[in-house]
């Protein structure tokens, strides 16, 4: 399977609590739902595509909790998610969770990224991560996420954690889509090739 990795950010980096003032409040954040007032039909429909190449979701525990307990309870019979969503095979990383109450759950602990690695290695399309910015973070590191899918939203948050901090690692990347919604979000898709390159520039002769 390949990994892939779903993330809404804004245009200042941050991935913290895109849905709702109180999605995730932790830290103090208190800025949340920047991202509802960008969504339009386009990017709904992107989505939805996006979530139907998916065989299986892995998740950090935090965005696992707000999951598991927020998805279960929409009932709207016309929400193209829920079903995917409440039915796919979820993988949460978690060193203190014992066992997931959002079935089907597997729990991932003890060496994270070799059973990701794992996981990789079974038939399928894709292990999706949405959300879970920390364990993106240390996949990224580990050098096992395949392509990322970004849904930039056009405002400054301002505060809250971003989806790439500092003294994260180098990654290359090589752009497959791009393309901008009603809605103005932009919606960019890499994939990753390796450690980022790095070069000098000393003069127009390097580009031309």
């Amino acid at each position: 399977m390949k990994l892939t990795l779903t993330e809404f950010v804004s245009l200042d980096g941050v991935s913290q609590g895109p849905g709702s003032p109180n999605e995730d409040p932790s830290d103090g954040f208190s800025r949340g739902g920047w991202f509802v007032p960008y969504m339009d039909e386009v990017f709904l429909a992107q989505a939805v595509e996006w979530l139907n190449d998916a065989d299986a979701l892995l998740l950090g525990r935090r965005t696992y909790d707000a999951f598991a307990r927020d998805w279960p309870q929409i009932t709207d019979p016309n929400d193209p998610f829920t079903g995917l969503m409440n039915s796919l095979p979820k993988y949460v990383a978690s060193h203190t969770l014992a066992e997931g109450s959002w079935n089907p759950t597997t729990v991932l602990s003890g060496d994270v990224a070799a059973q990701v690695a794992e996981l990789k290695e079974q038939p399928g399309r894709h292990l999706q991560i949405h959300g879970s910015a920390r364990r993106a973070q240390s996949l990224l590191a580990a050098g096992l996420v395949d392509e990322i899918r970004l849904a930039i939203a056009p405002v400054i948050v301002g505060q809250g954690r971003r989806l790439f901090p500092d003294h994260g690692p180098p990654v290359g990347l090589r752009q497959t889509t791009n393309s901008t919604t009603p809605g103005g979000l932009m919606v960019q898709v890499y994939e990753t090739t390796g450690t980022a390159p790095f070069a000098t520039y000393t003069g127009v002769s390097d580009i031309t």
